[in-house]
């Protein structure tokens, strides 16, 4: 694969996932204002990995355009994606604080909920071109009675606040979970086995 990759993402646990397939990258998050026009959890996903992929992917075309100098030319790729999680018809993004955590905690107890991630990969091709290509997949999680002392210990981990739905599957949290249909990977933050068979099929 001749393509320098971007991950347009600060999150570890994407880092992680997709040093687990192979792949060298840098990193270069995006801090664009997120705009959402949708309220169907996969169209919310894939427009909110667009908007960080192609914010990512102009900063850096543009400084190609202003630095030739000291930039050579190569093919990138660039890679946003974003994670959502949906219960009993809402969306569920990082709870605003403790209470919120606690309120998302509680619509996931004893229920199923779906977890989608967006995709958008990028291209900036050497000779000017660009290109782009988007996808999601989507994971169901059931999840077993979570007490309300369980809940509160929960939170006070910290561990649920900076992530989709208040939890992390990878972390404290996966005592909770009954079962899990689809890609485990996916609930992480990025379906990095669907990735793979994209590019694959694409490049």
């Amino acid at each position: 694969m001749d393509y320098k990759i971007v991950l347009a993402s600060a999150s570890p646990r994407r880092k992680e996932l997709l040093e687990k397939i192979g792949l060298e990258f840098d990193i270069c998050p995006s801090d664009k204002d997120e705009i959402v026009t949708s309220m169907v959890p996969s169209e919310v996903c894939v427009e909110l990995s667009r908007q960080k992929a192609l914010d990512v992917a102009s900063s850096i075309k543009t400084y190609n355009e202003t630095h030739p100098e000291i930039t050579s030319p190569q093919d990138i790729m660039v890679i946003g994606a974003d994670t959502i999680v949906y219960c009993d018809g809402q969306i569920l993004g990082k709870p605003e604080d403790e209470a919120d955590a606690k309120r998302m905690l509680g619509m996931l107890s004893d229920n199923t909920h779906e977890v989608y991630t967006g995709v958008t990969i990028v291209f900036i091709y050497k000779d000017g071109r660009a290109g782009e290509y988007s996808f999601f997949e989507s994971t169901k999680v059931t999840c077993y009675p979570i007490t309300e002392k369980d809940i509160d210990d929960y939170i006070s981990s910290g561990e649920p606040m900076d992530k989709a739905g208040a939890y992390g599957i990878q972390g404290l949290f996966i005592k909770h979970v009954k079962k899990i249909d689809g890609e485990y990977a996916n609930v992480v933050g990025l379906p990095v086995a669907r990735l793979y068979q994209e590019l694959k099929n694409t490049l």
